[in-house]
């Protein structure tokens, strides 16, 4: 995490606050998972949800679901049609997902694909306004060329964990992850089909626009 605990709080506390609902499913992350860790969490779920609200998307592509809670803050700006398709490779945690979707009013607008992300994407045929990537940092520079032709001109690219706890920035570190984020990171610089901002937001935020 970039920043330190105080400077997260003061931003929070004057950040709008989630919903009661984002609140109990970010409670029973962290009583019930190993890694509650992964969820995005209610400072970078609001940011979420903005960016989702200000692109109005019709469809939108998530790659990792975890518990679902970055789900239900991308669900919150969606066209009234519009749909959110959200994949994992584990099943393990769909009967979270599941009981806070039902409470929510997105139910009918989110669709669950498990599965290995990789196999999945080249069959969808649709065409996405927004997706959000927060799945295997080994994959990301494959994840990248799979899903530029997936989203649409002026459409956005969310990837989560561009910083990679700093390491992006430690020439020692060599372990799979970091390199891969690091060829990601630079693949997009260096990509004039998009034009892109890395936010240090909590382990990093990367925001591509398809030019």
């Amino acid at each position: 995490m970039i920043l330190n605990e105080k400077l997260l709080e003061y931003i929070e506390n004057l950040s709008s606050p989630q919903s009661k609902l984002l609140a109990d499913l970010e409670r029973e992350t962290y009583q019930k998972t190993v890694l509650p860790q992964m969820i995005s969490g209610a400072y970078q779920g609001r940011l979420l949800s903005l960016l989702s609200k200000m692109k109005q998307p019709h469809k939108i592509l998530e790659i990792g679901t975890f518990t679902g809670y970055a789900t239900l803050c991308l669900a919150e700006g969606l066209t009234p049609d519009g749909q959110i398709i959200t994949i994992d490779k584990n099943d393990e945690f769909q009967s979270i997902q599941n009981k806070y979707f039902e409470q929510s009013d997105y139910r009918k607008q989110i669709t669950q694909i498990t599965g290995n992300a990789r196999k999945v994407i080249p069959d969808l045929k649709d065409r996405f306004d927004l997706v959000f990537l927060d799945a295997d940092k080994r994959y990301y520079p494959h994840y990248y060329e799979m899903l530029l032709s997936k989203i649409n001109r002026g459409g956005l690219l969310l990837a989560d964990n561009t910083l990679w706890y700093g390491k992006v920035i430690d020439e020692q570190a060599k372990d799979a992850e970091t390199v891969a984020i690091k060829q990601f990171n630079e693949m997009l610089a260096s990509d004039d089909r998009v034009e892109v901002v890395i936010l240090p937001v909590r382990d990093g935020l990367t925001m591509a626009m398809i030019k």
